[in-house]
């Protein structure tokens, strides 16, 4: 599998501007790419209290709607985030888009200090079958509870994909967090984050990354705007498990039921 890690700028709360960005990449893409992924909340940004709720869309709002024909014209699939409003509520949900529509969405569990009182977490972890791997989405600050990885691993996940929207200090803190949560669930990980400055004064650390199932470093970026095609060997998930299994292994599960979808997707809801 082909993948391109979109490492991007961005403006919170400016929709437009971002979805323009998003469907050039995706025009952009080289031909035997198989799937692109963008930073947390790629479309949106990080909208402020004020903008929330005019930038806020569903999941089959006019701007997801957008990169869905995009990802039909280029044949591809992306993984793209966006502030989602459901019910009255926020959320902030990252899709895998396939050809074929929403392969696969997950909200946020695990929020950032100053998302809560704007967003509401997630109450489950999901994966979905895809071009033969099962495919696991988190975003940003999940990635520092092991637990949460943990749950895709016992989904039986192949690849751990992270929208991140890491800012300085914290590139380092992320850096290890990828390398860890592959090799301790044997699993693929990308991490794909922003760069540049946001409101408020942040400065995103960029510090996009692919990882292997032994927790090795495929292929990490700096800290200006890139996009890098990485091809997963997936000869190496086999490699990884071969001699020990660390999710059969362990004697303690995590707790919360488990939902087996029919087309495929696993679901493990948080008790």
């Amino acid at each position: 599998m082909k993948i391109e890690l979109i490492q991007i700028d961005g403006r919170d709360g400016d929709t437009a501007y971002n979805l323009q960005r998003t469907l050039e990449a995706i025009a952009s893409c080289k031909a035997d790419t198989d799937l692109l992924v963008f930073p947390e909340t790629q479309l949106m940004g990080f909208a402020s209290a004020e903008q929330l709720p005019l930038v806020a869309e569903p999941l089959h709002g006019p701007a997801l709607q957008a990169v869905q024909q995009a990802v039909c014209e280029r044949d591809v699939a992306v993984v793209i985030g966006i502030a989602e409003q459901a019910d009255g509520v926020y959320y902030n949900t990252s899709m895998l888009l396939t050809p074929e529509g929403i392969a696969l969405s997950y909200r946020k569990t695990h929020l950032w200090p100053s998302e809560r009182g704007l967003f509401q977490p997630g109450d489950r972890y999901a994966s979905a079958c895809w071009k033969g791997l099962r495919i696991g989405l988190l975003i940003c600050y999940d990635i520092e509870l092991p637990e949460s990885s943990r749950a895709l691993g016992q989904l039986g996940v192949d690849l751990i994909i992270v929208s991140n929207g890491n800012m300085d200090p914290y590139g380092p803190v992320h850096r290890t967090a990828i390398m860890a949560r592959a090799q301790e669930n044997q699993a693929f990980a990308v991490m794909v984050n922003r760069v540049g400055a946001g409101d408020g004064g942040l400065l995103f650390a960029g510090g996009s990354a692919a990882v292997d199932p032994f927790g090795r470093v495929l292929f990490e970026a700096g800290r200006e705007t890139c996009r890098q095609q990485i091809e997963l060997d997936l000869e190496q998930l086999q490699l990884a498990r071969r001699d020990y299994d660390y999710l059969k292994d362990r004697r303690l599960l995590l707790p919360g039921t488990r939902i087996e979808h029919p087309d495929g997707r696993r679901e493990l809801l948080i008790p």
